[in-house]
């Protein structure tokens, strides 16, 4: 079975055996852990889970938005046909001054880029979506808030850290998008990929979730191998990539779990 479904169930089985019972923002309690992480060495598998679909496509178009077009407007969004911020629309359009909106204030891509090409030993590579002045006006404060990224032995390293991961929805999704960003990101700079570690602040599994957890966790002997991701290997910019450029190859999955979003 793939190392994604190996890491992620544990952590969902500890949640439910474990977990601390507690209510929250949305009103729909959730059973959680603190301090849960997951790690993948990229040049041996990609981490997407096989017990249950995750829409890759949708979330490497979410990536891209807050990555590249490094927007926060959900109409844009929306013209690729991804819908996944819908609920978090403001009537201007945006979701105020979250996401993308904090990487352009600061051109936080442009730096990272260039830090990796021109001094790949700065410790100091950092992105943060968690600007303290903003968080008022953010429809959703981000939940992966942070990347910190290192190289060593022309392999490119990234810790992904998250304040609240919705283990059933979200943390499929944040895994994934965020393990194709450093294949990105790797291949523009002339690195090869690395490690990618996952730190999960509040990993929480929602009361309403917990049957289709289960269910999930019943597939576990049932798991594939895990896909191979391919990059157009033309692209050397990283905002030349469009999600036609990021293929994942022999995707198994044992098909789609339902679950409703906690707004």
């Amino acid at each position: 079975m793939s190392n994604a479904d190996t890491q992620y169930l544990d952590i969902v089985e500890r949640i439910l055996k474990d977990g601390y019972y507690s209510n929250n923002r949305t009103g729909i309690p959730t059973y959680k852990l603190p301090h849960q992480m997951m790690q993948f060495d990229l040049e041996k598998e990609f981490p997407i889970l096989t017990t249950k679909f995750v829409a890759f496509k949708t979330a490497i178009k979410e990536i891209l938005w807050i990555w590249q077009l490094q927007s926060n407007d959900v109409r844009e969004l929306q013209k690729m046909n991804c819908h996944v911020w819908d609920e978090w629309m403001r009537p201007d359009g945006t979701i105020g001054k979250a996401y993308g909106y904090q990487i352009r204030k600061y051109k936080q891509v442009d730096t990272l880029l260039e830090q990796l090409t021109k001094d790949p030993q700065n410790r100091r590579m950092i992105v943060s979506l968690w600007n303290i002045e903003d968080l008022p006006d953010m429809a959703l404060q981000p939940c992966a808030y942070q990347t910190l990224w290192d190289v060593s032995d022309g392999r490119l390293n990234c810790m992904l850290i998250q304040r609240s991961g919705d283990m059933g929805l979200g943390v499929p999704f944040n895994m994934a998008q965020y393990a194709a960003l450093v294949y990105m990101i790797a291949q523009v700079t002339n690195l090869r990929p690395g490690l990618f570690t996952h730190v999960i602040n509040n990993a929480h599994v929602y009361e309403n979730h917990v049957e289709a957890m289960r269910t999930q966790l019943a597939r576990r002997d049932q798991a594939f191998a895990a896909p191979v991701l391919k990059l157009n290997p033309a692209i050397h910019n990283f905002y030349a990539f469009k999600p036609e450029d990021i293929v994942l190859e022999n995707y198994q999955h044992l098909g789609k779990i339902s679950m409703e979003v906690a707004v």
